[in-house]
């Protein structure tokens, strides 16, 4: 306590003393104990206000020493399994704990590392997938800027995320990398990747291409083999030098039958070679004998019509073709569904054609429609003409359920052109992008679907849609989120079904088992999504004797399973509402793939260009000692004493409110009592 606060004290004690002196004994003729109770209880009564306007305060400090942190960072990815086991990495780990040093200058945490970070309990090598710099980064954050060294336990084999050698953690935080395995580069030749469709037609030949690589120094000839559900359909001799490490065979093969069929590319193995996992890889294809036919319709050239055949025919199950509307009536045999792009007059024998062929069709408006004859036309929607172009920012509805959107959004998309006027659905609706026009919401839509019985159509209002796919290909480097909502926007055109109260989404061949998950989305007798309905999935193996059953999980507009626990193999599965009697089936495929198992050696190089830039330097399993004698001895890790500084109250003021107030009322009623005013 500070002195002044001190002689502060003394003197509040001294007024308190005078005051009462001359109250009670100065000039006073009274005598006995009373005068005494009553001048304490006065002195008391003083003195605590005087205390609570002085506040007396006094410092407290606390001293601790704070630690660097010690991260030890454990690879569990089955990749490791290869290299060490997990006694092996428990005694390292043991080595550390366990040292009297090391605890005295470190606080040591331990974790285990795959796809993700967790505390490390027990060391299981389980991992399919290998993410350092997500777990180097996570550590980091963990720990913010505290000091800290991190002793990672890796072969540095990478599968999953950012290239982590050029990481840097802040200027608090070192990594040492341990290189578990062997650090020898063997000779090694690999299929590392195979490209081919998502679909084949039956009876007709498809592409596959794939790339092989080779680790070596000398001259070899392999011969390379491509099979289809087991039987050798294409196979050529390739080779391998030095110089010439990566080749890439390219071939067709027939789609003979209809179904998910398995293609397998392996290469010959080299001599004595260490890695025979990475010498065949596996991929599926599915053979339909089904093609949608789809025509655009237009009598003028604009970008929109080139977007949408690239963004259709990227499912190879549909072919575009350009039509006028003066084109003879026999182009338009075969047609399962019509893009009109803004129709004129011109365009009248086109809608009898689709009304005779009962045909869905999709309608792009513009600046240039004739909304005069568009409406008389047709019957599905009518426009307001009011000739003036305006550029339209879409609103995506989030409430829209006729099918799944993924991760189809418009931020930041640039507007449409359309033309002004109200729009009134003369069909039952519903619209997936509303319209913003300078800034303001409108009630109005930019893009509806209409059913009637067995009839569909969508409707956009506005043109130049080639911007949306280019803003996708700028935000994500490719068209996939806009390439899937068109598909999704055909499956649902092309289709005269009934609408389904339960849609799935899913994959029908995963490439690994950690992409399996099946979607669904179910909505209730009004058609809108329900969200507190309780769904129930059901798995079988088509080639063993699993089964697992378990809920579908919530997850914003739809509801959602996690497969990637499950083997490779082939499944198929049985979704279920349980508060009715409505269940769809499905059937999908995991192939054997896993990339841990694709590379043999450890990566010493990268892991020590990983440790330069972290202020550390790599080691191997045997170096232990010597990386424990330079952790222990340097001066960066040296125990910081810091102490905290906390002002406290020398007493509680509630404490002397509640003396004042009782000494007040006790010198109030002895005073009342005798009779003394």
């Amino acid at each position: 306590m500070e002195i002044q606060t001190v002689l502060l004290i003394l003197l509040a004690a001294i007024v308190a003393l005078t005051v009462v002196f001359y109250q009670y004994f100065h000039k006073n003729p009274r005598k006995g104990t009373q005068r005494i109770i009553l001048a304490s209880l006065r002195f008391l009564t003083l003195f605590c206000a005087l205390l609570l306007l002085i506040n007396p305060q006094f410092v407290k400090r606390d001293f601790f020493v704070e630690k660097t942190k010690l991260v030890l960072l454990v690879d569990e990815s089955s990749s490791m399994d290869i290299h060490t086991d997990e006694v092996s990495i428990r005694e390292h780990l043991n080595a550390w704990t366990g040292n009297e040093a090391v605890q005295t200058r470190f606080e040591i945490h331990e974790y285990g590392f795959g796809n993700g970070v967790n505390p490390l309990d027990s060391i299981q090598f389980t991992q399919n997938n290998t993410d350092v710099y997500k777990a180097l980064t996570d550590v980091n954050e963990i720990f913010g800027n505290q000091p800290k060294s991190i002793l990672l336990f890796t072969d540095g084999n990478q599968t999953l995320g950012r290239d982590y050698e050029y990481l840097n953690l802040n200027n608090n935080s070192t990594v040492h990398p341990v290189v578990i395995g062997d650090t020898t580069q063997y000779e090694d030749l690999s299929v590392r990747l195979i490209n081919t469709n998502t679909y084949a037609f039956l009876k007709n030949k498809f592409p596959l291409e794939a790339q092989l690589v080779y680790s070596g120094n000398r001259e070899v000839t392999k011969s390379v083999s491509v099979l289809m559900d087991g039987k050798i359909v294409h196979r050529e001799n390739i080779q391998f030098s030095s110089s010439k490490r990566s080749q890439t065979i390219n071939t067709l093969i027939e789609a003979q039958s209809v179904g998910v069929k398995s293609l397998q590319v392996r290469v010959e193995s080299v001599q004595n070679e260490r890695n025979p996992f990475n010498n065949m890889r596996e991929t599926a294809i599915e053979v339909i004998d089904e093609k949608t036919k789809i025509a655009i319709v237009s009598e003028v050239l604009h970008p929109d019509i080139g977007t949408l055949k690239k963004s259709i025919e990227t499912n190879k199950q549909r072919t575009v073709i350009l039509l006028k509307p003066t084109d003879s009536a026999e182009k338009f045999n075969d047609v399962g569904l019509f893009i009109l792009h803004q129709p004129t007059r011109r365009f009248k024998n086109v809608y009898e054609r689709i009304d005779q062929l009962g045909a869905n069709k999709f309608t792009i408006a513009g600046t240039k429609t004739d909304w005069l004859f568009l409406n008389q036309i047709q019957n599905s929607f009518f426009k307001e003409r009011l000739n003036q172009t305006e550029e339209i920012i879409p609103v995506l509805n989030n409430g829209f359920g006729l099918f799944g959107l993924g991760n189809f959004s418009v931020q930041g998309y640039p507007p449409l052109e359309g033309q002004l006027g109200d729009i009134e659905l003369k069909k039952e609706s519903e619209t997936l992008l509303f319209q913003r026009i300078r800034g303001v919401n409108l009630d109005v839509p930019l893009f509806s679907i209409l059913t009637e019985g067995n009839q569909r159509e969508a409707i956009l209002f506005g043109e130049n849609l080639w911007r949306w796919r280019a803003q996708n290909y700028r935000d994500n480097q490719n068209f996939e989120d806009f390439d899937a909502l068109i598909s999704k926007l055909m499956v649902y055109l092309s289709s005269n079904s009934g609408r389904n109260r339960l849609e799935l989404d899913y994959d029908r061949v995963f490439d690994d088992a950690s992409l399996a998950k099946v979607r669904a989305s179910y909505y209730d007798e009004s058609y809108a999504f329900d969200s507190a309905a309780s769904l129930k999935i059901s798995i079988q193996g088509k080639e063993s004797d699993f089964s697992r059953e378990g809920p579908l999980l919530l997850k914003g507009s739809y509801y959602e399973t996690d497969l990637s626990d499950l083997q490779a193999g082939e499944y198929s599965f049985t979704i279920t509402v349980e508060s009715e009697n409505l269940k769809r089936s499905g059937s999908f495929k995991i192939l054997d793939f896993n990339p841990e198992k694709q590379t043999y050696s450890s990566n010493f190089g990268k892991l020590q260009r990983l440790a330069e830039n972290n202020s550390g330097k790599a080691y191997l399993p045997g170096q232990m000692d010597e990386l424990a004698q330079e952790l222990s001895n340097s001066q960066r890790y040296t125990p910081v004493q810091k102490s905290t500084q906390n002002v406290v109250s020398l007493i509680d003021f509630k404490v002397l409110l509640g003396i004042l107030a009782m000494t007040l009322a006790l010198e109030w009623f002895i005073r009342k009592y005798n009779g003394l005013i």
